[in-house]
């Protein structure tokens, strides 16, 4: 069994709460790399390489320990991705959409073995339905919770999940971070989660 410090590439709130529920000492190295956001193949293969990427960058400040990558989007039935939102009034409508039809939620992961160069890349995808909101909702909403730092610019683990009625997949992959998909790459290199 590696005793492998974990060393999480991202500095999202969200991830460092649930990477804390594997129960393993790790560290927050934020990642410097700015998210590609344009698709040049499918969803899948580009939460995989903005994950890769962060991985990889904070890989190459360390001298020991298993890095984390992940990067999510929301990839909606338009056919287009929702990032972050800019502002509140790209916020507002992007939950317009997702709340018309189910929407995507994708998230790559790539763990980053930093003394061996062992690397594994994955991604988890969970169908996500909402019911619709009418716009003084929407705007009650976005004054409870600050959709500026969220893919997709909603919450599924706080008030959001007042309007998710249901989803197909993780759950954690719609908060940040595909827990049960990070538990199986981390033990196929070596570290014990269970």
């Amino acid at each position: 069994m590696s005793t492998s410090k974990l060393i999480l590439a991202s500095a999202s709130p969200q991830r460092r709460k649930l990477i804390k529920i594997l129960g393993l000492p790790f560290i927050v190295v934020p990642s410097r790399v700015e998210e590609k956001e344009i698709l040049t193949k499918d969803v899948a293969h580009l939460v995989k390489h903005n994950a890769l990427r962060k991985a990889q960058d904070v890989a190459s400040r360390q001298h020991s320990g298993m890095v984390v990558g992940c990067d999510t989007v929301v990839w909606s039935h338009q056919r287009r991705l929702i990032l972050k939102p800019e502002n509140l009034k790209e916020a507002k409508k992007n939950l317009r959409e997702l709340m018309e039809r189910p929407h995507w939620v994708y998230s790559g992961l790539a763990v980053i073995d930093v003394a061996s160069g062992k690397t594994l890349i994955d991604y988890e995808k969970t169908k996500v339905f909402m019911r619709a909101l009418s716009s003084k909702a929407i705007d009650r909403y976005h004054r409870k919770v600050w959709p500026l730092d969220k893919a997709g610019g909603f919450d599924i683990e706080g008030i959001g999940a007042l309007f998710i009625p249901r989803i197909e997949g993780c759950y954690f992959n719609v908060v940040g971070l595909p827990l049960a998909k990070l538990a199986q790459m981390l033990e196929k290199m070596g570290v014990e989660v269970l």
